[in-house]
Order: structure tokens, then sequence, then C-alpha cells
């Protein structure tokens, strides 16, 4: 027996059998020329070190695709947090903006209540909720503000009562407190009273 041969019978005790040896083989293998059948097992062993090489290739690839893959969820989540924060500051812009706009009429209200007890106010007043409805419409908000008879809308109108009126029975009877909306929101219902049937 070649020295080749006994390494290969000392690997062959060491490692633990996985399966019965197929019966076609073993007779294969006693039939065989020894040095063809190192041969083959030099060749198999050959093969076996190329296909570990080649699965260990292919774990390092997917070890560096996994780490790809964290580093854009990492990416990703960072980025969703600049955009929120971002969007977050443009809204404390926007509110600062119409803070700023309202402080004006602010003023104006403390000028008119610093006049003396006697002296008319309400030319100031009005012009001063002038001044307050025109930041409402740059802002987008429309008033709600049905008139009688008037379809009821319960998106739109809040029903306080019905009562007695000329109005269509069901319509709006008198508007009790406009409503506003905003892009297409209703930021507060019109509370209205309702024609009784």
């Amino acid at each position: 027996m070649s020295e080749e041969q006994a390494a290969e019978a000392d690997d062959a005790e060491r490692e633990e059998p996985t399966a019965d040896p197929d019966a076609e083989l073993v007779e294969r293998v006693a039939g065989a020329d020894p040095e063809e059948t190192a041969r083959e097992i030099a060749a198999l062993r050959d093969r076996v070190a190329d296909l570990e090489s080649a699965l260990d290739a292919e774990r390092d690839e997917v070890a560096e695709l996994e780490d790809k893959l964290k580093r854009k969820q990492a990416d990703f989540q960072n980025f969703k947090k600049r955009r929120q924060k971002k969007a977050e500051e443009e809204r404390r812009r926007a509110t600062e903006d119409l803070v700023e706009r309202l402080l004006d009429v602010r003023d104006n209200l403390v000028r008119a209540l610093d006049q003396d007890e006697d002296v008319d106010i309400r030319d100031g007043v009005e012009t001063t909720l002038r001044g307050f409805e025109e930041v409402l419409a740059e802002e987008g908000v429309e008033a709600i503000e049905p008139e009688s008879g008037t379809e009821l809308d319960p998106v739109r109108h809040e029903v306080l009562m019905r009562v007695e009126s000329d109005a269509e029975a069901g319509t709006v009877a008198d508007l009790h407190r406009p409503g506003y909306e905003m892009a297409g929101k209703v930021l507060r219902p019109a509370q209205v009273t309702v024609a009784d049937d």
C-alpha cells in the first residue's frame, strides 16, 4: 500500500461515514487498480477543495451584500429622519409667518383699547377686523356662512336646534356662528338652526 493510500485510509477511519456505502461502489473499488483509485480520490479532493473555495467566496459575497443592505437601510432611516426634521422646520416657519402677520392685528387691537374711554373705537376695530380677515384669506381660509333655505350639509353645518321658520323644512333657518374651511378641510362647522317640519 502506498503512502497516499495509507493516508486516505487514515482519513477514512477518522471520518464518520454519512451513509452505508453503495454495494456497487464497494465492488468497483475492490476490483480497481489502487493507483487509479488514488488518482480518482485526489481528483475528488481537488474538486471538494474547489467547491469549498467557491462556497467561501459565495459566503463572502453574501456577507458583503448583507453589509451593503444594512448600510442602505441605515441611510434610508437617516434620510427619513432628515425629511421629517425638514418638514417640521417648514411647518414651524409657516406658523411663524402666520404669527408674525397676526401680531400686527394684535397691536392694532391693543392701540384701540389704549384710547380714551370716551373715544369711539369702532372704525379702528373694523379696520383691524379687515386686516385679520385679509390674513385668513391669504392663508386660504374661507368662511362657511350658509343663508336661510340652504340645504343642510352635515360636514359643514352643526345643527343647534330645530325652529319654526319660513325656510323649507330640513334646510338652514338661521346662521348662529360662521364656520371656516381651509384647502377643502372644514376647520370648524357653521352652527345653524334648521327649519322644523
